[in-house]
């Protein structure tokens, strides 16, 4: 066995994607433990750290291993559950409970000492955030398509009636969405002038120039690794009927890889999940960057790279 400290992978049980990687560390007896702290700690785990005389230590013990949390070389961000609190508690004691976890075992995981993370989890959360995507974005060199977000009706309205090539829609975070008891997704979607109505003035709502693309590119980055597919889909938003879309890998460009390193430098992030907008001359648009997004499900090659390339990262961590 590898005499380095264990990989900790943060995930839920149903994580296929993350089992990719698992089996990768195994091959090469990396010792690995596998923790969903929202839903173990509820079902016998137990998680402890303290601080003394200019040290931390601290034990993690699952129902199959125990590990000092002090040796962990690197933590894989991946899926973890919601803090959602034990179950049979009254509303408000489950709702203390989920916050004293994630404030308390949330932060223990995030400070571990000497770690590598992929990603750290502060890191991840300040990257989702869609106005910082877009002004790093801009910052660091990327084309981005004219963008408005307001909860002014008045403002929206004359936005998109300035693009004769149309404009488009986008709810600013993939909230749960319910109609009827059955779950709905917001998709991006075209909008017209006269569709923009007083209700904008909720919340904010994020409207966009629409790109003429020809095709959609997804580029995965590992630290300096960038893997490139083209997305060609029948679909605006390529994620609403992914049945329909084909996957190829693709060159990314100089122009492209550039900004790609420093959007991650800026956001501090190891990972990203990047998507362009392609057009017909060969222009690359920036228009999101998921720090968590999901790689399994491109063509093998590109899948089993981003899979390798992942567990180098998790393998090395920082002390070897």
């Amino acid at each position: 066995m590898d005499d380095h400290g264990p990989v900790l992978v943060l995930t839920n049980p149903y994580d296929v994607t993350a089992d990719l990687v698992l089996r990768l560390l195994s091959e090469r007896r990396v010792p690995v433990a596998r923790f969903d702290p929202g839903i173990d700690l509820h079902a016998g785990a137990s998680l402890t750290t303290g601080y003394r005389a200019g040290e931390q230590w601290g034990t993690l013990r699952t129902s199959s291993r125990e590990l000092d949390i002090t040796r962990v070389r690197s933590v894989w961000v991946r899926r973890p559950s919601p803090y959602a609190g034990p179950p049979g508690l009254s509303p408000q004691d489950r709702r203390f409970a989920a916050e004293q976890a994630l404030w308390g075992v949330g932060g223990i995981l995030a400070s571990l000492p000497g770690a590598r993370y992929v990603n750290h989890p502060w890191h991840n959360r300040a990257a989702e955030f869609k106005p910082s995507q877009l002004s790093t974005a801009q910052r660091c060199g990327f084309l981005v398509p004219s963008t408005i977000i307001t909860n002014d009706p008045g403002e929206a309205r004359e936005f998109v009636a300035s693009f004769t090539g149309g404009a488009i829609y986008k709810p600013l975070w993939n909230s749960p969405y319910r109609v009827d008891g059955r779950p709905r997704s917001v998709w991006g979607r075209e909008v017209r002038e006269d569709e923009i109505t007083d209700a904008v003035s909720v919340c904010p709502h994020l409207f966009q120039a629409k790109v003429g693309k020809v095709f959609d590119a997804r580029v995965t980055a590992v630290g300096d690794q960038l893997f490139g597919v083209r997305i060609d889909s029948p679909d605006l938003d390529w994620r609403r009927r992914q049945d329909l879309m084909t996957c190829t890998p693709i060159e990314v460009p100089t122009r492209v890889a550039r900004p790609v390193a420093a959007y991650l430098a800026e956001h501090r992030l190891v990972y990203g999940a990047f998507d362009f907008a392609v057009t017909a001359s060969g222009d690359w648009y920036f228009l999101e960057c998921n720090p968590n997004g999901q790689w399994a499900w491109q063509p093998d090659g590109t899948t089993t790279a981003v899979a390798h390339a992942l567990a180098d990262w998790l393998e090395k961590g920082f002390d070897t």
